[in-house]
C-alpha cells in the first residue's frame, strides 16, 4: 500500500514537472520561435558533448564524495555504486519539490548496499552538508568577484534575490551545525515544539513523533561528530564538491562557445552569474527550481547577451544539459539492476 501511494506521488511530481516545463518551453519560444529554434539547431554538437561530459564531471565528484563517506563504514563499496546511486539520487531530487525526494531514496540504497540505516543515514548528512559549506563558498566568492569586478548592479531585484538565497543557504548551515553540536539544547527544542503542536491536535502520536525526531538528532549527531574529527577528510570532500560545483558552473560557457559566440561572456563570468542562478534556485519551491531558475538564468545571462534568441536558446539548452540529461539518465540507471 504504501509503495502504490509512492507511485502515485512520485507520479503526480512527474506530471507537475511536466506541466511546469511546458510552460517554460511556452514562455521561452512565443515571442521568437523560428529563430530561437534555428540558434539551437545550429548548436556545434561536440562543444555540447563537451558540455555534458563536464556536467558528468560533477557527477563524478558527487560521486566521489559519497564513495568516501560510505568507504567508512562499508570498505568494498564501489565507486561505480556510487555513480549509479547519485544519478538515480538526481532523478528524485528532480521530480520532487525542494529536492526532497533524492536523500531518501539515497539511505534506501546504501541499506540495500549493506549499510545500517543509522550509517546510511550519516553518510547522507555528511554529504549534505559538505555540499552546502561548498555551495556558500562558492556563492561568497561569486559576491566578494562581483564586489571587485562590477559585474551585476546590487540595486537590482535579482541582486536581493540572490541575498535571499544566499542568507537561507548559510542559515542552513548554521542550523545543521547547531542541531550537530548541540545535541541537549535540540532535544528540548524538539520536545517544546512538539508539546506545542501536540496542544493544539496537530500531532496525534506525540511519543511517538518525539522518538522519530529523537532518533535523527542521534544520527545527525553522531554523523556530524565523524565528519569533523575526521578533519583532512572532511576538507578533502569539502574541495571535491567544490570542484564538482565550479564544472557545473562552468557548462555556459561551452554551450555559448556551441552558439558560435566567444565574446559575450568569460569563464570567471559565467562562474559567478551560475553561482547566482544556484542560489537563487535553492530556495524556489518547485520540482527542480522550474521557473525561477529559467528565469534567474535569462536575467543574470542577460547582462551579456544583447541577442534575445541565442539568450534563450543557451538557457534552453543549459537546462537540458543540466537538469532534463539529468532525469533520463536517472531514470534509466533506476531501471536497470547493478550487476552483483
Amino acid at each position: 500500500m504504501m509503495k502504490k501511494h509512492q507511485g502515485i506521488k512520485n507520479l503526480l511530481s512527474i506530471f507537475v514537472l511536466l506541466f511546469l516545463t511546458i510552460i517554460v518551453l511556452y514562455l521561452s519560444l512565443k515571442d521568437d520561435f523560428d529563430n530561437i529554434v534555428n540558434q539551437v539547431l545550429s548548436a556545434n554538437i561536440l562543444l555540447l558533448v563537451v558540455a555534458f561530459l563536464f556536467f558528468m564531471l560533477y557527477w563524478f565528484f558527487k560521486s566521489a564524495v559519497l564513495y568516501n563517506f560510505t568507504r567508512k563504514f562499508k570498505s568494498d563499496y564501489s565507486l561505480k555504486s556510487a555513480f549509479r546511486t547519485q544519478a538515480i539520487t538526481q532523478f528524485f531530487n528532480a521530480v520532487t519539490p525542494f529536492s526532497s525526494g533524492g536523500q531518501p531514496f539515497q539511505i534506501y540504497s546504501l541499506k540495500k548496499k549493506g549499510l545500517k540505516i543509522s550509517d546510511a543515514t550519516n553518510v547522507t548528512i555528511e554529504e549534505f552538508v559538505v555540499y552546502q559549506i561548498a555551495l556558500v563558498l562558492l556563492g561568497t566568492l561569486a559576491i566578494i568577484f562581483n564586489h571587485i569586478l562590477h559585474i551585476f548592479p546590487y540595486d537590482s531585484l535579482l541582486s536581493k534575490l540572490v541575498l535571499i538565497g544566499f542568507l537561507i543557504n548559510t542559515i542552513v548551515i548554521i542550523v545543521l551545525f547547531i542541531i550537530a553540536f548541540w545535541r541537549k539544547s535540540n532535544e528540548f527544542l524538539v520536545k517544546f515544539v512538539i508539546n506545542i503542536l501536540s496542544f493544539c491536535k496537530i500531532i496525534k502520536n506525540k511519543e511517538k513523533v518525539m522518538d522519530k525526531w529523537n532518533v535523527y538528532i542521534n544520527n545527525f549527531h553522531n554523523g556530524a561528530k565523524i565528519l569533523i574529527e575526521n578533519k583532512i577528510d572532511f576538507m578533502a570532500n569539502v574541495f571535491y564538491s567544490f570542484l564538482g560545483l565550479i564544472c557545473l558552473y562552468m557548462i555556459p560557457i561551452f554551450i555559448i562557445y556551441s552558439l558560435g559566440d566567444y565574446i559575450s561572456f568569460n569563464i570567471l563570468e559565467a562562474i559567478i552569474a551560475s553561482a547566482y542562478v544556484m542560489l537563487i534556485g535553492s530556495f524556489v519551491p518547485l520540482p527542480g527550481g522550474t521557473g525561477g531558475v529559467e528565469f534567474g538564468f535569462l536575467k543574470f545571462f542577460g547582462v551579456f547577451i544583447t541577442n534575445e534568441a541565442i539568450l534563450r536558446a543557451l538557457m534552453l539548452l543549459w537546462r537540458f544539459i543540466t537538469f532534463y540529461m539529468g532525469i533520463i539518465v536517472g531514470a534509466i540507471a533506476l531501471n536497470i539492476k547493478e550487476r552483483k
